[in-house]
């Protein structure tokens, strides 16, 4: 099969379209086929071993990737299923998390992979899984996003963004975007009540309005953030950072610990970087939204699979409106 390989930590241009064998799966895993696979982050911070400190926490690889393979977030087509896998065939149209997903085959385990949306194409089912989970456990299981709550999202017109608004608001929330002015028209139709223009306002002047706020840019001090928060307010931090740091968003994320365990409002970190937690509950939540009409994936570009370094690149560049996706097939 076709497959991007990344034999050593790097930028982009060490990723190489090579063929290599098929993965052989065993019981309770299941090979998909796979059409398109979605470009994120967490693609870069892996490809890079960036943060620094993430290769000595286990999982990314010490001094060269553990995972040959690129990619995690795919929709495909499922190719076989091993021993005791249920409610799963070949044939079926499935999304969901699946390491090595830029290949023509990927091997995961079923309760990664969740039945795809009959509505959606294969490109913007890839779109779904990390993105779209992300935001679901930003607003709904962190920030705890009631009706009628003002909800700001810092970073509305990226790849979680998108999402992030589009289901605050369909938990009956006011929802403000932080985006650019380029995007202010699509984070309203995403169900934004109003947009700020990074540009010209600093969200943060705004003092003790929001009630919860979904930060997924870092790019403001943890005590300008507060301050926009009411006295019983929600931050909700997702990541954030450029490549090249020892610490890079850890260093963040442990702040924010740090600092909620002596303020009254509520600080949280959401850590997106791997299918952990109640994934495939999650998965089928927002497939449900999907299903209702309430969620669409925001699909910015497609790449090739040759032309997967490319598209790492530009979701490094830190400015992809919506979803980047590799089509496969």
């Amino acid at each position: 099969m076709k497959a991007v390989i990344q034999e050593r930590f790097g930028p982009p241009d060490v990723l190489r379209v090579t063929d290599t064998e098929r993965p052989e799966i065993g019981p309770g895993e299941v090979l998909v086929r796979v059409h398109a696979a979605a470009l994120n982050p967490y693609d870069w911070h892996l490809l890079r071993g960036d943060p620094y400190v993430a290769r000595l926490m286990g999982g990314v690889g010490l001094f060269r990737p553990k995972a040959r393979v690129a990619g995690i977030d795919a929709a495909g087509r499922v190719e076989a299923v091993g021993a005791d896998v249920q409610g799963l065939r070949p044939g079926d149209e499935v999304l969901g998390f699946c390491p090595g997903a830029f290949a023509e085959y990927a091997r995961t385990t079923a309760d990664l992979l969740v039945p795809k949306p009959a509505s959606l194409t294969f490109g913007q089912a890839a779109a779904v899984p990390m993105g779209a989970v992300t935001a679901l456990r930003g607003i709904r299981t962190v920030g705890q996003v009631q009706a009628g709550q003002r909800v700001l999202v810092n970073g509305a017109a990226g790849g979680v963004g998108t999402f992030a608004v589009q289901i605050a608001a369909a938990l009956g929330a006011e929802v403000t975007g932080v985006c650019g002015a380029g995007n202010a028209d699509l984070v309203r139709s995403l169900g934004a009540a109003h947009v700020v223009d990074y540009a010209r306002e600093d969200f943060t002047d705004r003092r003790g309005y929001y009630d919860v706020i979904l930060d997924n840019v870092g790019n403001r001090p943890l005590s300008r953030l507060r301050r926009a928060l009411t006295a019983s307010g929600t931050l909700v931090a997702n990541g954030g950072g450029s490549p090249g740091h020892v610490f890079g968003a850890v260093a963040s994320m442990l702040r924010v610990v740090a600092v909620n365990a002596v303020v009254g409002q509520r600080l949280r970190p959401i850590l997106p970087a791997a299918p952990s937690g109640p994934t495939h509950d999650d998965l089928l939540a927002v497939t449900t939204l999907v299903e209702a009409g309430k969620l669409t994936p925001v699909v910015d570009r497609t790449y090739s699979l040759a032309d997967t370094a490319e598209g790492v690149r530009h979701v490094e560049r830190g400015h992809a409106r919506g979803k980047a996706v590799v089509t496969v097939v």
